[in-house]
């Protein structure tokens, strides 16, 4: 009999929704509002009522299913508890057995969002055939997710592979986000690099295509590929913390790949190439032939994690 499974990534606007097999592909993705009136607490019921009506539409059995995945936008510990979910309203919440009372005893598994992306590239995605993957996602943050044996490491708390928040230097005066000082988020994210770059151009520089326009990180790299000096310079400093920072965490997790995504990760292979240079100076002797490669599920990683969760 042919299996399919649900994958559920729940954001904090839509909740974006995917219908597999089990053996991998997709059959019909959708998404549907996420309802955070009430402190979010027709959630779990909005989205029930969505898969009872793709299953009814597709003429699926309930047998048929192997199981439901979610991902969520906060900490999941791995007995399925969200202990709070800002984004959502949610306070402590065992979000796997909910959904697997309103679905009528389908077996639901959670976790955290940017761990089933990281579970989706490796399933099918930029790391496909390993087992082992550390995927860092630079976007307005910096998140990542960790995969060892196939299996995501959440920690006691949830809060494995939260990479953005290494301290990659103790003397950083400005505060993240997190309210420390020194994150890697505050460098190697869009907004980190945009800092970076503002920091240079405010100092005496060669003329730049960035003293053009709007800087970004987007501009920062299109202008680095066409060998402006002060883009150069500032790609440079960039790739140096992260490439650094990805050699501390080799020593620990020691994977067979890093997967590079989010919004910045669209500078495509000079931003690989920039990152491995210092990542290979730095790394472990052991470590030094880690591969780097581009995500490539894009919005979607997350739906696949999900399914890759229940399949474990």
């Amino acid at each position: 009999m042919k299996k399919y499974g649900f994958g559920v990534d729940i954001g904090g606007t839509t909740c974006k929704i995917g219908l597999f097999h089990t053996t991998g592909e997709i059959v019909e993705k959708w998404e549907i509002p996420t309802n955070t009136q009430e402190q979010g607490k027709n959630i779990l019921t909005d989205i029930a009522a969505s898969l009872n009506q793709k299953l009814s539409q597709n003429s699926i059995n309930r047998e048929e299913i192997e199981g439901i995945g979610i991902g969520l936008p906060g900490p999941v510990r791995a007995d399925g508890v969200v202990p709070v979910c800002v984004n959502l309203g949610w306070k402590e919440i065992n979000v796997s057995q909910e959904m697997q009372k309103l679905m009528e005893g389908i077996r639901t598994e959670a976790g955290n969002d940017a761990n089933v992306a990281a579970l989706g590239e490796m399933w099918q995605g930029g790391g496909k055939g390993c087992k082992n993957v550390v995927m860092v996602t630079l976007g307005t943050g910096v998140g990542g997710g960790i995969i060892i044996d196939e299996k995501i490491v959440s920690g006691s708390n949830g809060a494995g592979g939260e990479i953005g928040h290494i301290t990659v230097n103790p003397h950083e005066a400005i505060s993240c986000n997190c309210g420390r000082k020194g994150c890697l988020e505050q460098y190697a994210s869009a907004t980190g690099i945009t800092r970076l770059a503002n920091e240079y151009l405010a100092k005496e520089h060669q003329k730049s295509l960035l003293d053009e326009g709007e800087v970004s990180a987007k501009s920062v790299f299109d202008a680095y590929k066409q060998k402006d000096a002060a883009a150069e310079e500032i790609v440079e400093k960039f790739a140096r913390i992260l490439g650094n920072a990805l050699s501390n965490i080799a020593c620990v997790a020691d994977p067979e790949v890093f997967v590079i995504g989010g919004g910045v990760s669209k500078a495509g292979k000079p931003l690989l190439d920039a990152v491995e240079k210092y990542y290979r100076k730095a790394a472990f002797s052991s470590c030094k032939d880690t591969r780097f490669a581009l995500a490539s599920l894009g919005n979607d990683a997350g739906i696949y994690g999900c399914v890759k969760l229940i399949l474990e």
